[in-house]
């Protein structure tokens, strides 16, 4: 049962109000709740991405809190594991909720209409290290989502950030944890959307998403997030995946499962 789990869940509720014209009024507050270990790297994301959402907010007149209970919450942001987080989509069928950790093939071919993952699946990784050693044949990478050393595409400000903020270096989790709350809180300031129902089917199938990673990312069929990732070699960044050569670079489809099976 999803009770027994050992996990901690973290309730933060936070009453903001902000002066403006010598008045003050409440901000329009948007409940997330978080669903696992606090002490994680994935947590230290969402914590970024949230503190950045709320200096956004300011001027929406919008504030981003972390509450303990889901059901009243516009998403659930979770790193609990594929058993677990088969669980919770059954239990909150109409909460979005984004994977962080769990980098199962199984999950995604289970095509969860409410879960989106934020890490890439096994199945990625592996065809993009498979990519590489077609092109190198005598040299091993390995295929990271994120590396602290990454500079394009604003990366290296948002490792700065990160870094400047938890004196922690930003890893793959923390990156899904940032990104997660970065996507969310960008859709929901473009469209004010008032229910949940409208929120996931924008993201399924109209996000455009820019995650400091050179090309615009948005989700498959599968609840998977199409994105690029980094090949690394001796702990410094090789080369990216599509790979030159081997794929064409935008096609971000070469990576992993593609649709639900039938």
């Amino acid at each position: 049962m999803l009770e027994k789990c050992r996990f901690t869940i973290l309730a933060l509720l936070i009453s903001v109000t902000f002066s403006a014209s010598g008045t003050t009024k409440p901000l329009n507050e948007i409940k997330l709740s978080f669903i696992g270990d606090t002490d994680s790297q994935a947590f230290m994301g969402v914590k970024q991405g949230i503190d950045e959402a709320n200096v956004q907010g300011i001027f929406l007149g919008q504030h981003y809190a972390l509450i303990i209970s889901p059901d009243l919450s516009r998403a659930i942001l979770t790193t609990v594991d594929a058993e677990h987080l088969t669980q919770l989509s059954k239990m909150y069928p109409d909460k979005v909720i984004f994977n962080l950790t769990a980098e199962d093939n199984d999950l995604r071919a289970k095509c969860l209409p409410n879960v989106l993952h934020m890490m890439p699946s096994q199945a990625m990784k592996q065809d993009a290290e498979a990519q590489w050693q077609k092109k190198h044949p005598n040299r091993d990478a390995t295929a990271q989502t994120w590396h602290h050393t990454f500079k394009k595409y604003a990366a290296g400000q948002l490792n700065a950030r990160f870094t400047q903020s938890t004196h922690h270096k930003m890893t793959d989790t923390a990156w899904a944890g940032w990104a997660s709350v970065k996507l969310l809180s960008d859709s929901i300031a473009r469209n004010q959307f008032k229910d949940t129902t409208s929120l996931l089917m924008f993201l399924k199938t109209a996000l455009a998403f820019d995650g400091q990673k050179g090309m615009s990312l948005n989700f498959r069929q599968t609840g998977q997030l199409r994105q690029p990732l980094l090949l690394i070699e001796n702990g410094k960044i090789a080369g990216e995946a599509p790979v030159r050569g081997v794929a064409n670079t935008t096609n971000l489809d070469s990576l992993g499962l593609t649709h639900c099976p039938k």
